[in-house]
């Protein structure tokens, strides 16, 4: 008769045999890929390690030997998305040049991954993705000619901004689909129709306040930001 344990190796060579290979080990990389993959089809309400087990093949409780809990899970899906945005990334020569693009990469980053945008840009990582950005936007202003105490102030500010603005539009992405169109639809709909003698500026403006596009509002604002550092920057004339 065969044995318990003959019967448990045969059925996991079975599992092999029906998948055409075996599981892959897990990495904190693999796991973390994974846990944004649910969030990104189904929200936070995936992010549990008995879901991201399964997704993996894996017993929940093997997750534990690479994160400690949820929210260090969570930590780590927001470094990844910070390294997602500085792949490849090379500042230049010019201190604002190198921000911009850094800013907007990470917008990018952020609308490609709205669900998971929710929850991690609200948070400090501590990780090393997180540290990297840190080290490039305070050397970039510290080519401008800040000292620390005053780049770090700038730093924060330009920080918050990102994040702010990165959440709002993320969040504005999972939406459903017919709250969206309300919401976008609103400018030319409820504030076209507000009477002049009431609303005199809005009346005026109505034309023009459905054209804005959302990308081109973020990198008017982020332009007014760094020309407001500039100004501010030590040395200038």
């Amino acid at each position: 008769m065969e044995s318990r344990t003959g019967k448990r190796a045969a059925a996991e060579k079975g599992k092999r045999a029906d998948s055409g290979r075996p599981r892959p080990s897990l990495t904190p990389r693999l796991i973390v890929e994974a846990c944004l993959a649910l969030m990104d089809a189904e929200g936070a309400d995936a992010l549990t390690f008995r879901r991201i087990g399964a997704q993996l093949g894996a017993d929940p409780a093997a997750l534990n030997r690479h994160f400690r809990n949820k929210d260090d899970l969570l930590l780590s899906v927001a470094d990844h998305l910070l390294e997602e945005g500085i792949e490849g990334f090379e500042p230049s020569g010019d201190w604002r040049q190198t921000l911009r693009r850094l800013f907007i990469r990470m917008r990018k980053v952020y609308l490609s991954h709205p669900r998971a945008a929710v929850l991690v840009t609200v948070r400090i990582t501590r990780r090393p993705a997180e540290m990297r950005v840190v080290e490039m936007i305070l050397t970039a202003l510290s080519d401008a000619g800040f000292p620390p105490e005053q780049a770090v102030r700038h730093c924060r500010a330009l920080v918050d901004f990102l994040l702010a603005r990165s959440c709002m539009d993320a969040t504005h992405c999972t939406l459903d689909a017919q709250t969206r169109r309300g919401d976008e639809s609103a400018w030319s709909g409820e504030y076209a129709a507000v009477p002049a003698a009431t609303h005199p500026h809005i009346a005026a403006a109505a034309p023009y306040l459905a054209s804005v596009d959302d990308d081109a509002n973020f990198h008017l604002a982020l332009d007014l930001m760094l020309d407001a550092i500039a100004a501010r920057a030590p040395g200038r004339d």
